[in-house]
């Protein structure tokens, strides 16, 4: 549950995060919110299934 909580909360940053960085170098509101829409989209799938391989992982392994 708390991987799923984490993974919205940075979805919503990167969606902002994403659309301001698009329309500051755009200067184009719908293709701002096509980038915010899509890649952020992607990466947030990649992230959560990212936590969820880095919690599998014995502590031993990362010292």
């Amino acid at each position: 549950m708390r991987d799923l909580a984490k993974t919205g909360t940075f979805a919503a940053l990167h969606f902002g995060v994403g659309f301001g960085v698009t329309y500051a170098l755009t200067g184009s509101v719908a293709i701002a919110t096509g980038v915010a829409l899509i890649e952020p989209a992607v990466n947030t799938v990649v992230f959560f299934f990212h936590e969820r391989a880095w919690s599998q992982m014995p502590s031993a392994a990362l010292s």
